[in-house]
């Protein structure tokens, strides 16, 4: 029974302690031991982490120049549209007119006459108190003849202005201090303005109904004594071709005239005695900036694909190594490179792409020489312009054969690359699982060893102590 008792004590004292101290039996480090085995067991799982390191490195890589591409089709694609570059100025003779231009210009030198600003209507009524009625009830009447009746809370000039500001009269009210009445008290005027210029917004303004208005038994406002008529709608005017058979004048109900002429709006400041010239005119320096930053772009491309797949080699105490770029030995962004190269560099109608400044070099990309070209394009605008439209449009195609999010041959290697990835990442996830279980394992086994271990120590003992005992009953019988 004692020995029972014992084994059965220092299995279970060994079986929860053997998992968590390690050889408490056997002298066993045992966490050492699995953590080696485990080191070993899991190197396929972290050479296929290294290899998703180095594969998401590569991708970043060419995402951003997928990038780069796609961005590069979207600038030369509209360089290359018929009027990508319909770079235009626009200059005016006198500050009586400014002009801004909008897309659609052309060419062009108008002689323009100011001849008359347009201006809000604008009437002031007769010194108030209050309104005659209250509550107020008043009427505008448009040059058009329509009619907006406004009913105030009272007869208040505070409430009668609230009220017409608050309608859709399109009038403004304000009242202003006025003096004083002859009994010492305070008067005052209502101020009303359009709130547009122009003839067709001029009005006039009744205390009375819209149907009194009609029936004639409304009083205008402005016949009282002291009121007034301080401006009257009016349409900015110019004159065009002035002195010759075509002289034609044209009205505005603002100061601005939107599209005299394709893609040219003027505003006009001030009456001028004279005709003021407005010239819309090439803007070869506009044009020289867009074939400059085309080929910055194109630059930025060619280097990055350069930079990235260029092999460097060193030498140190353990010898001499070389080390390969990202892109070293990948043929999609050397065929990439090789394909925006051409479509730059090609001739254009048997002439080189240097008649307009732009240069190879022996490093593979170009130099744009902003002279050349600005010399070469004032003398023949329409021929540059095609030349570099045409370089634009191959550049967009290359661009696009590149970057084409269905069938670009960059876009597909990235999509390629991102499936591997995440190939390998899944794979990884189930290493993970298996390492957990196979660790599982080894802590059970070395914890039954432990076991094992502690009852055959547990055995020995007590046979020890049978054996002495025997051996001590022997002696004192001697």
């Amino acid at each position: 029974m004692t020995q029972s008792k014992s084994n059965s004590s220092t299995s279970k004292g060994t079986t929860r302690m053997g998992i968590g101290i390690d050889g408490l039996t056997s002298g066993l480090k045992s966490t050492d031991i699995i953590n080696a085995l485990m080191g070993a067991e899991a190197i396929p799982q972290t050479q296929l982490k290294s290899k998703v390191a180095k594969d998401s490195y590569l991708l970043t890589a060419l995402q951003a120049l997928n990038s780069k591409f796609a961005n590069l089709q979207t600038q030369a694609s509209g360089l290359a549209k018929p009027d990508g570059l319909a770079k235009y100025q626009v200059a005016s003779s006198s500050p009586a007119i400014t002009a801004t231009l909008a897309t659609g210009a052309k060419p062009i030198t108008m002689d323009l006459a100011v001849t008359a600003l347009a201006q809000a209507h604008s009437v002031v009524t007769a010194p108030l108190q209050a309104w005659p009625t209250s509550p107020a009830v008043l009427t505008f009447v448009k040059a058009d003849g329509s009619k907006t009746e406004i009913s105030a809370a009272t007869g208040s000039l505070d409430d009668v202005a609230y009220a017409i500001n608050k309608s859709n009269a399109g009038i403004s009210a304000v009242k202003v201090a006025s003096g004083t009445a002859p009994d010492g008290s305070m008067q005052y005027r209502l101020q009303l303005t359009a709130t547009d210029t122009g003839a067709a917004n001029a009005f006039n303004v009744y205390d009375g109904s819209a149907a009194e208005v009609t029936a004639g038994t409304a009083t205008s406002l402005t016949a009282a004594p002291g009121a007034a008529v301080l401006r009257t709608g009016k349409d900015a005017a110019v004159t065009l071709w002035a002195g010759t058979p075509a002289e034609l004048s044209i009205s505005s109900a603002s100061n601005t005239f939107a599209g005299i002429a394709p893609g040219l709006d003027i505003t006009v400041h001030q009456l001028s005695a004279t005709a003021v010239s407005v010239d819309v005119t090439r803007d070869g320096g506009m044009v020289t900036d867009a074939a400059k930053e085309l080929m910055s772009n194109v630059n930025i491309i060619l280097g990055s694909i350069f930079t990235q797949s260029a092999v460097s080699g060193s030498t140190g105490a353990g010898g001499s190594g070389v080390t390969s770029g990202l892109f070293t030995s990948n043929s999609t962004t050397s065929a990439a490179k090789d394909k925006l190269f051409n479509a730059v560099a090609a001739p254009i109608n048997g002439f080189s792409p240097a008649t307009i400044g732009i240069n190879t070099t022996k490093n593979g990309d170009f130099v744009f020489d902003a002279d050349v070209f600005a010399a070469a394009y004032a003398k023949d605008p329409a021929a540059v312009e095609g030349t570099l439209a045409t370089i634009s449009q191959r550049v967009a195609d290359a661009a696009k054969a590149v970057a084409d999010p269905r069938e670009g041959t960059l876009s597909q290697t990235v999509k390629g690359k991102q499936t591997v990835i995440d190939d390998l990442n899944d794979q990884i996830l189930k290493w993970d699982d298996r390492l957990t279980q196979r660790r599982g394992a080894l802590v059970t086994t070395y914890a039954n060893l432990e076991v094992q271990l502690g009852r055959m120590k547990s055995q020995q003992d007590w046979l020890s102590s049978q054996i002495s005992s025997m051996s001590n009953s022997n002696n004192s019988k001697n």
